[in-house]
């Protein structure tokens, strides 16, 4: 039977709004076996690219995962402006790679960020100053430490590390040296052992750009399993957060996790390892809801599609 043009349009209109909503409200992911009231937070890595459609589609699925779970905070694991980090705090690419793109309500809250490799291509410092103007962007320093309460007088205590001097040295051909030898490993190394020997804190979770093990590109990181892996195991360290690798992951060794978030904008293959618990090569990010005696995070795609959720007990045997 020929369809008059109100019939039409009229099935046009419902066909791209199931599309939409298709793509900015995905299945339930905070149902059974979510963890109500808990710090909430999203962890992405390696984004900044002028609001292609790779990272616009990501940020989409972000706001809708921050809104929908209500998260405090993002943890911004490096690689934020691609492909030489800004060039001063009024970088265009503040606007077109991070304001414009996150622009959702849900995203206006802080943004622990941390220094990626290509970030060192780029003005560093401009990066921790751009923190005393905007409102959400939070970098005080190359390494820093933060304390987040966890309700029941109970603290998390969350550590971000500088990688790129302990890793890139001689690897990346387009990284000014000076930028990396100018800063001292050996004090930043002394600092995280004595800052993770003073918390108190149930959980202390480590945040730095590059992988310690990875089935990713990159793979390993020797100078990071070497000096700062003995550190989390001998402090008792649960989690490790890492981007780098531009994928998703899961690896455990030992006590300690690591989520690499790296797919913010575009990807690579991935493979596995025999420390590999899920790994797959697409855009994406992290969402983590952290209470006292347990971790949820869930690898969430572009399209909204929950792909991996893992439980990380604050004791393991």
């Amino acid at each position: 039977m020929k369809q008059t043009r109100r019939q039409f349009v009229h099935k046009l209109f419902v066909a791209t709004q199931a599309t939409l909503a298709a793509s900015v409200l995905p299945q339930t992911l905070w149902g059974a076996g979510s963890i109500p009231g808990g710090l909430n937070f999203l962890v992405l890595g390696d984004w900044g690219r002028n609001g292609e459609k790779d990272q616009q589609d990501v940020a989409t699925q972000m706001a809708v995962a921050a809104k929908e779970f209500k998260a405090g905070f993002v943890l911004a694991v490096g690689d934020n402006f691609y492909e030489r980090g800004v060039e001063s705090v009024t970088d265009s690419q503040w606007q077109t790679s991070f304001e414009n793109v996150y622009s959702a309500p849900s995203l206006q809250v802080p943004w622990h960020a941390i220094l990626g490799n290509h970030d060192y291509r780029g003005n560093c410092d401009a990066q921790i100053h751009y923190s005393r103007t905007s409102r959400r962007w939070k970098m005080p320093a190359r390494y820093f430490q933060r304390t987040e309460a966890l309700g029941g007088g109970r603290n998390a205590d969350f550590f971000f590390i500088d990688t790129s001097p302990m890793a890139e040295l001689g690897k990346d051909k387009l990284l000014p040296m000076a930028h990396l030898h100018s800063q001292d490993v050996g004090k930043q190394i002394a600092w995280l052992d004595s800052a993770l020997a003073a918390s108190k804190a149930p959980w202390k979770i480590v945040v730095g750009h590059h992988p310690v093990y990875s089935g990713g590109g990159h793979g390993d990181t020797p100078y990071l399993v070497e000096h700062v892996l003995p550190l989390m195991e001998k402090h008792q360290v649960q989690v490790y957060f890492n981007g780098h690798d531009h994928d998703l992951q899961h690896l455990q060794a030992g006590r300690v996790n690591f989520f690499c978030s790296g797919a913010g904008s575009k990807i690579r293959p991935t493979a596995q390892t025999p420390r590999t618990r899920f790994a797959k090569g697409c855009s994406g990010f992290a969402a983590v809801s952290l209470q006292s005696e347990q971790m949820q995070v869930r690898m969430i795609d572009d399209q909204g599609r929950l792909l991996y959720t893992a439980e990380v007990p604050r004791i393991q045997g």
